[in-house]
C-alpha cells in the first residue's frame, strides 16, 4: 500500500461536476497538470483556450477579464497588480528607445513620474499638453510620438477634457504613419460607468480597480482593455515576459464587488453632486472643480460626453485662507478620514499643492483639498464639513 502522504497528495476523488452558484469559483495555482506530453507541448492560454501557468490565468482570472472587458466595451482585457502597473505596462508594451510619449497636464501623478525616470532613463522621452486645448496636442506631436495618454477627468482637478476631439488630433497625425500612435485613456474615473471611450475611438483604457471594481479598499489591481488584436497581442506578451500576475482571492474580491459597481457609482455620484452643491455656496470657497458643475473646466464637454460624474471634488479656497488653516480644516474632519485612493465605503480627504504637480501656470491658489466621497449618510457628510470649517478662519 502506498504511504498516506503519497495517498493524500495523489487522492483519486473528484468532486462531481454539475455544482453552479452565484460566486465564481477561486482557482489558485502555480503548477497546472497536463494528462501528456502532447497537451504540454501545444495547449494555450494566450487565446483562454486553456491552461499552462499559474502565471498566464485561471479559471478565475479568465472569468475577471472578460466580465472587464464586458464593462469597458472592448474585446480583450489583461489584469495587472495595481493601476499604475497598468500603466507602465501599456508604456512597456508601446514605446521603444527614441520615442516619445504625450502626457496631459492634469495626469495622474505616477504617470508623468513614471517618464520623467523609467523612461527617461530607457532612452523614451516625454512631453506635456493642455488636455483642455486639442490646438495645443496637436502641435506637441512629434515624428516621435507614439503614444498619447488621455484622462477624463484630469487627477486631482477634474477638467474633462473633449476626448474626441483629441482622438480626432491622433488620428489626423497617423495619416501616411507606418507606425501609428496609440491613444490610452485612463478609465479609472469613469469606471465603464460613466462613458464607453471606446466608442470615441479610444485604443486602449486602463483602469485602477483598486477604485469602484473593487469598492471595498481592500485591493490593489489594474486592468488594460483594447478592442484591436494586434495592441492586445502586444500587451499580453509583455505582461507574460513581464510576469505580471494577481492573486486568485484578489481576483474574487473584484468580481464580487463587479455586480454592485453601477449601484455605488450613481449613490456615491448623487452623494457628490449634493456636496458639490452646496460646497459652493460656502464662504471661503472660490470654486468647488467637478465636472457636473456649470463652471467646471469641461462641463460643456461632460455634458455632451458623460452619464456620471464619480465620487470627487475639489475645493480650492479663496487666496486669503492660508496653508495652514487648509491643513487644520482637513485635520478637523471626522467622518472624512485622510487617505489616498477614493471610491470605497469611507469618505477621503487629501490636500494638494497643485503648481508642483503641473507644467503649465496654475491660475488659483495653489493648495486645494481633494474630497472623495463614499456611501456614508450625505447629511452626516454635510455636518462633518460644517463643523470643520471653523477651522478655515
Amino acid at each position: 500500500m502506498e504511504g498516506l502522504s503519497t495517498r493524500l497528495i495523489h487522492h483519486p476523488y473528484r468532486a462531481p461536476d454539475g455544482f453552479d452558484a452565484a460566486p465564481v469559483a477561486v482557482h489558485k495555482a502555480s503548477t497546472v497538470f497536463f494528462p501528456n506530453v502532447a497537451a504540454l507541448r501545444t495547449r494555450r492560454w494566450q487565446d483562454k483556450s486553456g491552461y499552462t501557468y499559474g502565471l498566464h490565468g485561471t479559471p478565475t482570472t479568465f472569468t475577471l477579464e472578460e466580465r472587464l472587458a464586458t464593462l469597458e466595451g472592448a474585446r480583450h482585457c489583461v489584469l495587472a497588480p495595481s493601476g499604475l502597473a497598468a500603466i507602465a505596462l501599456v508604456d512597456l508594451a508601446l514605446l521603444r528607445a527614441g520615442d516619445e510619449v504625450l502626457i496631459p497636464d492634469n495626469a495622474y501623478g505616477p504617470n508623468l513620474a513614471l517618464a520623467q525616470h523609467e523612461l527617461a532613463g530607457w532612452g523614451i522621452t516625454h512631453r506635456v499638453y493642455d488636455p483642455m486645448d486639442p490646438a495645443d496636442l496637436a502641435a506637441s506631436i512629434g515624428e516621435r510620438t507614439r503614444l498619447v495618454w488621455l484622462e477624463a477627468a484630469g487627477s486631482v482637478t477634474l477638467e474633462f477634457p473633449d476626448v474626441p476631439a483629441l482622438v480626432e488630433v491622433v488620428r489626423r497625425a497617423n495619416a501616411g504613419r507606418a507606425r501609428p500612435i496609440v491613444t490610452a485613456l485612463d478609465d479609472t474615473w469613469g469606471a465603464g460607468v460613466a462613458y464607453q471611450p471606446f466608442d470615441w475611438g479610444v485604443d486602449v483604457t486602463m483602469q485602477a480597480l483598486t477604485k469602484y471594481a473593487s469598492g471595498g479598499a481592500d485591493v490593489l489591481m489594474g486592468a488594460v482593455c483594447t478592442r484591436d488584436e494586434a495592441l492586445h497581442h502586444a500587451l499580453l506578451m509583455t505582461h507574460m515576459r513581464l510576469g505580471l500576475g494577481v492573486g486568485a482571492n484578489d481576483a474574487e474580491a473584484v468580481l464580487r464587488g463587479l455586480p454592485s459597481l453601477e449601484l455605488r457609482y450613481r449613490a456615491q455620484d448623487e452623494r457628490c453632486r449634493a456636496l458639490a452643491q452646496w460646497l459652493a455656496r460656502q464662504p471661503r470657497v472660490a470654486r468647488v472643480l467637478h465636472p457636473a458643475l456649470p463652471g467646471s473646466p469641461g462641463h460643456e464637454h461632460w455634458r455632451r460626453l458623460a452619464r456620471g460624474a464619480a465620487a470627487l471634488l475639489t475645493l480650492v479656497f479663496e487666496p486669503d485662507v492660508a496653508s495652514e488653516r487648509i491643513d487644520a480644516f482637513c485635520d478637523a474632519l471626522r467622518l472624512f478620514r485622510l487617505g489616498y485612493s477614493w471610491a470605497g465605503p469611507v469618505s477621503l480627504c487629501v490636500p494638494y499643492d497643485i503648481p508642483a504637480m503641473r507644467q503649465r501656470p496654475w491660475p488659483h491658489a495653489p493648495r486645494v483639498v481633494r474630497l472623495a466621497v463614499g456611501l456614508e449618510d450625505v447629511e452626516d457628510l454635510r455636518a462633518d464639513l460644517a463643523q470643520a470649517w471653523a477651522a478655515l478662519g
